[in-house]
């Protein structure tokens, strides 16, 4: 309850325009310990510098609440180039997309437009080998991505677009057993976002729990899992599960965001685990920024820090 008040907190102060004014001035220093950079050459020198380490990469192009057809193409352009320059680079694309960036919702020839631009960004991916995996956002949003997922693995194959459970929902069980037939390749978070008691967990323990028996479900039913946490009890729990069940190291990868523990990221590596970073960039960081703020209370006081050496 106490991380929930927390995060309402932080991500209601956090939505005042000038709050966003002054971070934005004072924090892009201290932002980038969670953000790559602004451009395409970044993100892709933040993935050379990771594999070094044996660390692999999730491209994510930041841009929240895109609203016209007109932005949502440009964005979907955007992230074909992005594309573009990883396979041009000889790296492998692997990149998430939120659909509500490309026009998830909107209507254009009688076809969504968040799917149309989605299907070019997959069939992209697939021509190189590469992966997309459609971030889910907020919990309204959540029956059409799922819709969306069904229709574009159907399409591309479940090897080339993947998506993301949030075990705070109080629904995700349920989804996870009608996405069963898929043999999905899922991304399991515990969720970001900050959502009414009436469709999300409001105790970190609750969560924690429902985060576990995803990843435990998942694998157990052979699906790819991508266990996205910083958590060191359940990455420890997770490590034993695989070896009480057999599950091989080729059928998970963990994933961390960028910036953070990155020891720990290192340290799974070495012990032949795969590793992947969420790495963000481009000039919409401050509602990602904010939302890992809010996650723990010392990210607040080094902000605060970095504003102040400013």
């Amino acid at each position: 309850m106490i991380d929930q008040m927390y995060r309402k907190a932080v991500l209601t102060v956090s939505g005042q325009k000038f709050v966003e004014d002054l971070v934005r001035s004072r924090a892009w220093s201290v932002a980038q310990r969670f953000v790559a950079g602004e451009d395409i050459p970044a993100a892709l020198q933040a993935v050379r510098e990771l594999e070094k380490d044996g660390i692999l990469g999730n491209l994510d192009l930041l841009g929240e609440f895109i609203d016209s057809p007109e932005q949502c193409n440009a964005f979907a352009e955007r992230v074909l180039q992005l594309l573009d320059a990883a396979n041009a680079a000889g790296i492998r694309p692997y990149v998430s997309v939120k659909l509500s960036s490309v026009g998830q919702g909107q209507l254009v020839n009688g076809e969504d437009l968040g799917l149309t631009n989605a299907r070019r960004i997959v069939g992209k991916a697939k021509q190189y080998g590469g992966f997309v995996c459609l971030d889910m956002e907020d919990h309204p949003r959540v029956d059409i991505t799922l819709a969306q997922f069904r229709t574009l693995v159907g399409e591309f194959g479940n090897d080339t677009v993947g998506t993301v459970l949030q075990s705070y929902l109080y629904r995700t069980a349920d989804d996870l057993a009608g996405l069963g037939d898929l043999h999905p390749n899922l991304r399991i978070v515990k969720g970001a976002y900050l959502e009414p008691e009436s469709v999300a967990m409001p105790d970190k323990a609750d969560v924690d729990a429902s985060y576990r028996r995803l990843v435990y479900a998942q694998m157990k039913a052979g699906n790819y899992v991508n266990v996205a946490t910083h958590d060191e009890s359940i990455i420890e729990d997770v490590k034993h599960f695989v070896l009480a069940h057999g599950i091989r190291k080729d059928q998970f990868e963990f994933q961390m965001l960028y910036g953070i523990r990155r020891d720990l990221q290192k340290e799974l590596a070495a012990q032949g685990y795969r590793v992947r970073a969420y790495i963000p960039y481009g000039r919409d960081w401050y509602a990602y920024f904010s939302r890992r703020i809010a996650e723990r209370p010392a990210n607040v006081l080094f902000v605060l820090r970095g504003m102040l050496k400013g």
